[in-house]
């Protein structure tokens, strides 16, 4: 798929960022699920995953203060601290899997994401150390290999009863961690140049204006109505997952 001629790309990469920095600054996660696919309609899916990689990193110091103490620190540190660990191993395990299989796993996981946010959260579970290490090295994983830290992050706090508030910054600082793992690890493949941080730094005004339209819109939402679109962003990345799979 291909734009129209009389699309200019540089404007549609603009809006389109703004919208997913929007949805990133409303949830907490879920620029790259939309940013990736639709950039990759006008620049190479490769670069297309560089760019959303090194968006998240220059976003994530904005608010950065308020993000570490709303945050559920006691799991979300070490959950980015293992996940910064394993994204080597997801950028290994990428470079050895035929595509096919890579599509399908990819695929598996963001559905079972979405069936488990789907089911009703633990009324006072506190997720133990191995519970809190699988999360680390699953979203480590799946950044090194499709720059798609959210679907074992998403569940392991939807499916707790915390305030949306707490959830959203722990995953924004998990995330934050995330870009920056996904960005070295991008440098010592020699995936970033200067093309790339030239087109990633015109799009960041709209990343910033989104991700504070998004982040003043999440304080005037209800709970049930955050939880809603999260889950539905879920199933947006579970069925892209499929579609790319059956193309």
């Amino acid at each position: 798929m291909t734009l129209p001629l009389a699309v200019n790309p540089f404007l549609f990469a603009l809006t389109m960022t703004f919208g997913a920095a929007a949805i990133r600054g409303l949830t907490g996660f879920g620029m790259a699920i939309i940013l990736v696919p639709l950039l990759g309609l006008v620049i190479e899916p490769a670069q297309a995953v560089v760019v959303a990689i090194l968006l998240q990193l220059f976003i994530g110091p904005v608010g950065i203060g308020k993000i570490h103490a709303d945050a559920e620190t006691a799991s979300a540190i070490p959950i980015a601290v293992i996940a910064m660990l394993a994204t080597p191993l997801g950028l290994w395990a990428l470079g050895v899997t035929a595509p096919d299989l890579a599509r399908l796993l990819i695929a598996l996981i963001a559905i079972g994401a979405f069936l488990l946010v789907l089911l009703p959260a633990r009324e006072g579970a506190v997720p133990g150390r191995l519970e809190v290490a699988l999360t680390g090295i699953a979203a480590g994983i799946l950044t090194g290999f499709a720059a798609m830290p959210g679907p074992p992050v998403v569940p392991f706090y939807l499916r707790r009863k915390l305030p949306p508030v707490v959830s959203r910054a722990s995953m924004l600082l998990i995330f934050f961690a995330t870009a920056i793992a996904g960005t070295l690890s991008a440098i010592a493949l020699g995936s970033v140049d200067w093309a790339i941080l030239l087109l990633s730094a015109l799009l960041f005004p709209a990343v910033l204006v989104g991700n504070w339209m998004g982040t003043k819109a999440f304080g005037t939402i209800s709970e049930p109505v955050w939880r809603s679109i999260v889950g539905v962003l879920l199933g947006v990345a579970g069925i892209a997952a499929v579609v790319r799979l059956a193309t």
